[in-house]
């Protein structure tokens, strides 16, 4: 880490602990493991780091997100909440996401307020205003969550590099985005879609892909994973499995997106919001392509 990085962290640490006590809106991701770590380093069992469980969120990332944020030492809490609630996210127009971090956002002020605390901060980085059409943003803004990274010019890449400074294990994790977001706009958020969107994802992850996503196009599986690793889908094995295996989860017909995983590319004009929802592009190659078996997944 450099010296002006090192400054602008340790400016990021100062801003925290001059809080009485912070909520940190966690997913369990990079930005939010950093301000956990941030906070909790300034602010010890004051800070609080804060998960909100809904259909959207895959029970394997809010796993992640308790061992990460055991790795951290913070105090961890969970919450839940439906977005299928609110007409407003189900009907899954150009500002899904605001509907959703507004909803999100709301329930960590009430944990937040029920700890006797005033701050809630989130993950946001200094790279993400400038990364298209963001409306989660505008819901960050309206409730006056504070963003560190934000604040201090951390963008992604300084994220990386302070995280893995700091031994963090999730310092090359990939961006996760909401599981909405492999829906087209315009199309229904359904539990049924969530559903089916999160054991085919999970399938692709117990079959050891890193990067990816499987988009929902009423009922038409498209697979995309990361230009590492599109020869092994191109494997007439995984194939045959991913055929027979989403079809069983109820889905009509699975493709494979020959252009790769790219964010946002379900609506191009959409975000893929959340902390975490910025992408990389140079992931691991996972070996031994073609002695893989694909088993199917309880």
């Amino acid at each position: 880490m450099d010296d002006e990085l090192a400054a602008a962290v340790g400016a990021a640490r100062e801003s925290l602990a001059a809080c009485d006590g912070v909520l940190v809106a966690f997913s369990g991701g990079v930005d939010s493991a950093v301000v956990a770590a941030l906070a909790h380093d300034a602010l010890g069992d004051d800070a609080v780091a804060c998960t909100a469980r809904s259909e959207t969120l895959p029970a394997a990332e809010l796993d992640d997100a308790r061992r990460v944020a055991d790795e951290i030492g913070i105090r961890h809490e969970t919450v839940a909440f439906s977005e299928l609630d609110d007409p407003a996210f189900v009907a899954n127009d150009d500002d899904r996401c605001y509907h959703c971090r507004s909803m999100r956002l709301s329930k960590m002020y009430e944990t937040a307020q029920e700890l006797g605390i005033e701050t809630v901060c989130d993950g946001t980085n200094a790279g993400d205003p400038g990364e298209g059409h963001r409306p989660g943003l505008q819901a960050v803004e309206e409730l006056d969550v504070y963003s560190p990274l934000l604040d201090h010019g951390l963008d992604k890449a300084d994220v990386r590099a302070v995280a893995d400074a700091r031994g963090l294990s999730v310092a090359d994790k990939p961006s996760m985005a909401c599981l909405s977001s492999r829906i087209p706009t315009g199309l229904d958020v359904t539990e049924e879609r969530l559903s089916r969107i999160e054991r085919a994802e999970r399938l692709l992850r117990t079959w050891g892909f890193e990067q990816f996503r499987v988009r929902d196009h009423d009922g038409l599986a498209r697979i995309e994973v990361g230009e590492a690793e599109l020869e092994r889908a191109l494997d007439p094995e995984f194939a045959a499995a991913a055929r027979e295996h989403l079809s069983d989860l109820g889905f009509d017909h699975v493709t494979l997106d020959l252009a790769g995983y790219q964010t946002g590319s379900v609506s191009p004009d959409e975000e893929e919001d959340g902390d975490d929802a910025s992408a990389d592009d140079d992931e691991p190659v996972v070996a031994d392509v073609f002695e893989r078996e694909y088993p199917g997944s309880d």
